[in-house]
């Protein structure tokens, strides 16, 4: 049974998910504020970062695979490490850290940021006193999509790490290689696992928000 579940190879993939999620969110909390400041250029930049939901996994892992190739992160190549698919998977999911996040900030009312600078708030203040709370919902949400994306990555994984065991081997791999070695059993398990994951991560969505990110109504974040 420990073996066809491959244990190894599930708790990396929570191990890449937890890594992404730490890293990004912060991030995307922070870069979603700018964008919903920009004009001219916000088309350009809104678009960059949804490449990664139009362009096959393929192509990402290929440039990635190109990129990565003579890199190093204090002695530790980006290629075939976990390094190099917590880099790749960073990149991968920025539209799925960023776009709720921004979303929530978009659909606050501007009467209520009218009233904090009235009040005297400083933009740093009104951020964090009223923006950051008020986007609650787009950052949980966040935070799960990206999670439950990043366990069911394939593609990208695969170009830039390959399937070292205990290194960059994750859940969606063992099942490819289980697939491969006719181990319908153990696919079916691991299979399964990802699905009820992706299941409970849209139907909390659902659940905690009323609908999907990104559709909230106007100043009900």
């Amino acid at each position: 049974m420990g073996r066809m579940f491959d244990l190894e190879a599930t708790l990396l993939s929570f191990k890449l998910a937890l890594w992404t999620n730490a890293i990004l969110l912060p991030f995307g909390v922070l870069f979603a504020h700018q964008i919903i400041q920009l004009n001219k250029s916000k088309p350009w930049i809104e678009g960059l970062i949804a490449l990664p939901l139009v362009l096959p996994p393929t192509v990402l892992g290929y440039f990635f695979l190109v990129g990565f190739s003579d890199k190093t992160i204090y002695g530790i190549p980006l290629v075939f490490s976990f390094a190099g698919i917590l880099i790749a998977s960073l990149i991968v999911n920025l539209p799925f850290a960023i776009q709720p996040i921004q979303r929530a900030f978009e659909a606050i009312h501007p009467d209520i940021l009218e009233a904090a600078q009235v009040s005297g708030l400083s933009g740093w203040q009104m951020f964090r006193l009223i923006q950051l709370p008020l986007a609650w919902r787009g950052i949980t949400s966040a935070a799960v999509i990206t999670f439950a994306h990043t366990l069911g990555e394939f593609g990208v994984v695969l170009m830039v790490g390959g399937a070292i065991p205990g290194e960059t081997k994750t859940v969606s791999i063992s099942i490819y290689d289980k697939v491969q070695g006719f181990d319908a059993a153990g696919a079916g398990l691991l299979s399964l696992l990802l699905l009820v994951i992706s299941l409970c991560a849209i139907a909390f969505s659902y659940g905690v928000f009323g609908k999907m990110p990104g559709q909230s109504s106007r100043g009900q974040p």
